[in-house]
């Protein structure tokens, strides 16, 4: 077999267990094939049964390995979005492969990588690389380095990648993919996992151990917490009077969303949620104080500023989650963090609690079971009080008093809100929207909320969707799945609609057209930038940008790559086209126009700072007077020792 042939086989035979039940682990390939990987990973991918369904040739029994699905993409940065976007949906217990070709189609997966890594999500790269053996130097595509004979562009995957290696000899395979299940499959070190692949390797035969291709299955541990270390967190709970959780990713990951419930009910803490943690518990829970950070919620940023214990559950500490440094002002303020990773688990000086967030939850339960820990009934009232009357703020951004006006953002969330159900899926990454879902959305289940905020990537959320809608197998049951973006985000990756439409994956597209960067745009207007470069609008006579809104037609270009496109222009238009999308069978793109809110129509604003660097010395005076600002906040920051 070559070297190939012989990995596609071996992934095939790959399975994750966890709680008694097995997954594939490498459950589909992605690809977009040139001549670094056409003859050798595209040639074994046909073998694998994806020739019209047909094999050829069996040595051994080995190449009778089960089926290597293959799926066709349109850009390697997409194809990495569609991956991590089965990852998560999958628990992080079955994952995908991509190839691609040498040089460019390399280089673009390092975004991918980087976004992957960064949330802790496992993807396995298959970037084609130069000749192993040097036959012509250089070869098409390939990046001299005078100083170093062996230094490819895939070396820029290194530092994005948490397992990398170059597979110089068909027998090197062996131990790197090996090493590279062992990585994809560990919940404390998943993320990208690189496996470079000279072209001259991929194409060359061997003879391989039959050992090599039996079935495999890595266990995804659940470490249990050290005792010691379980005994100090008992003891910081205890003491604390107004504690409270921060629930992070890793409830998602562990799927420990009942534990921590359960966690809840027996002692009356309140939870506020990350990004990736938004969904740990229903947004009707009692217990659930909404979104923390930045883009949290006024219940939630007030309880942290005056907590005197956090409880950090699977979670980063990002600074959108701390709000820089400056959101946990209570001066006795203590950190507990239950992580399965050690350098997450320390963050903030905090009293470690290394573990799998479910094992945790429940040892920390029944450790304080017997010591009758329960919040006090007033702080208890405290934040219900509080999160009731956040919801009257959320139910104002929803109204939508005009049937015939343009609705804002939020107006669109809320038609959005009256009409899903726990089965709906929403994803978005960047832009405006993360934080007004953040504040406002009424989260139904553990995975309707999938924003992607660690790498916060605009285009991940189209090929994201898709790879959700492999994962759920909603082209079969019909489970609504929602890619949200603005046009800034449409524009940069639309690619991976011709997927969902070649597919027939039932997508739902909806475009919030507002001509322009609106997150950076207000970013840009209070630090001093003046919203400079962030409109879409035709040059004026100065050389700005402050001319009528440019000519574009996203929805016409949704459809040109094969949606069907609903176009929605006031309120009433809008709730019928998402119904209809909703139900659609096919992809369908919903499209609408948004109005710039007011103060009353608008989001309520940031309840917490975040730290963007402001022009030390400028004449211009809303830079000046930024600047002024800045100081003032940046003041009230701490190191939490």
């Amino acid at each position: 077999m070559t070297t190939a042939q012989a990995l596609v086989a071996f992934l095939s035979r790959q399975y994750t267990e966890r709680d008694g039940r097995r997954h594939r682990l490498i459950n589909a390939t992605w690809g977009i094939f040139g001549h670094g990987n056409v003859a050798g990973i595209g040639q074994a991918l046909v073998e694998a049964g994806n020739g019209n369904g047909k094999r050829n040739g069996d040595h051994d029994g080995i190449r009778t390995a089960p089926r290597m699905p293959y799926l066709q993409g349109r850009n390697e940065q997409a194809m990495v979005h569609a991956a991590v976007g089965y990852a998560r949906q999958s628990g992080r217990l079955s994952a995908h492969a991509v190839t691609t070709s040498i040089g460019p189609g390399a280089t673009n997966l390092v975004t991918g990588a980087a976004l992957a890594t960064v949330n802790r999500l496992p993807v396995l790269l298959l970037p084609g690389d130069t000749f192993a053996t040097r036959p012509a130097d250089p070869v098409l595509q390939q990046l001299e380095v005078p100083y170093a004979g062996d230094v490819s562009v895939n070396d820029c995957l290194r530092p994005v990648s948490r397992y990398f290696d170059r597979v110089t000899r068909p027998e090197a395979l062996i131990p790197a993919a090996l090493q590279a299940m062992r990585v994809l499959a560990d919940p404390a070190e998943t993320g990208a996992v690189t496996l470079a692949l000279p072209q001259d390797v991929q194409a060359e035969a061997y003879d391989w151990p039959e050992e090599f291709f039996a079935e495999r299955v890595w266990r995804v541990r659940r470490p249990a917490p050290d005792a010691a270390e379980l005994e100090a967190a008992v003891r910081a709970v205890r003491s604390a009077r107004r504690p409270l959780i921060v629930a992070g990713g890793g409830v998602r990951h562990s799927a420990a969303e009942e534990t921590l419930a359960a966690f809840t009910a027996a002692t009356r803490i309140p939870v506020a949620s990350t990004q990736a943690g938004k969904g740990a518990l229903r947004h009707d829970h009692p217990a659930d104080v909404g979104g923390i950070g930045h883009t949290g919620t006024a219940t939630a940023d007030e309880l942290a500023r005056t907590a005197d214990l956090v409880i950090g559950i699977g979670t980063r500490y990002t600074d959108f989650t701390t709000a820089s440094g400056t959101l946990f002002e209570n001066p006795a303020v203590r950190f507990l963090n239950l992580n399965i990773t050690g350098f997450d688990a320390h963050k903030l000086a905090a009293l470690p609690l290394v573990a799998d967030a479910r094992t945790g939850l429940e040892a920390l339960t029944s450790a304080l079971a017997g010591r009758g820990y329960r919040v006090d009934p007033a702080y208890e009232t405290e934040y219900t009080g509080a999160k009731e009357a956040w919801e009257e703020q959320v139910e104002a951004s929803f109204t939508t008093p005009d049937p015939t006006a343009r609705p804002t953002q939020t107006q669109v969330l809320g038609l959005l809100d009256t009409l899903v159900t726990e089965d709906d899926i929403l994803i978005n990454a960047a832009g405006s929207l993360p934080g007004d879902l953040h504040k406002l959305w009424r989260t139904r289940s553990r995975d309707q909320y999938h924003v992607e905020y660690g790498y916060s990537c605009m285009g991940y959320e189209i090929p994201a969707a898709i790879g959700v809608l492999l994962a759920t197998g909603s082209h079969e049951r019909t489970r609504p799945v929602w890619a949200l973006v603005g046009d800034g985000t449409y524009l940069m990756n639309p690619t991976e609609i011709v997927t969902a439409v070649q597919e027939n994956l039932p997508l739902k597209l909806l475009i919030l057209q507002n001509h322009g960067y609106a997150s950076i745009g207000g970013l840009s207007e209070a630090v001093g930038g003046e919203r400079f470069g962030t409109d879409y609008r035709h040059r004026d006579a100065d050389g700005g940008f402050t001319g009528p809104p440019l000519p574009v037609d996203l929805a016409a270009n949704a459809a040109s790559l094969g949606m069907r496109v609903l176009r929605a222009t006031t309120v009433d238009d809008l709730r019928k086209a998402l119904a209809e999308a909703r139900s659609a069978e096919g992809p369908t793109c919903v499209y609408v126009e948004t109005e710039t809110p007011d103060t009353v129509s608008g989001p309520p604003p940031a309840q917490a700072w975040w730290d963007v660097p402001v022009a030390e010395t400028a004449t211009r005076p809303a830079a000046v007077e930024a600047r002024e600002e800045y100081d003032r906040r940046v003041a009230a920051r701490r190191h939490h020792l």
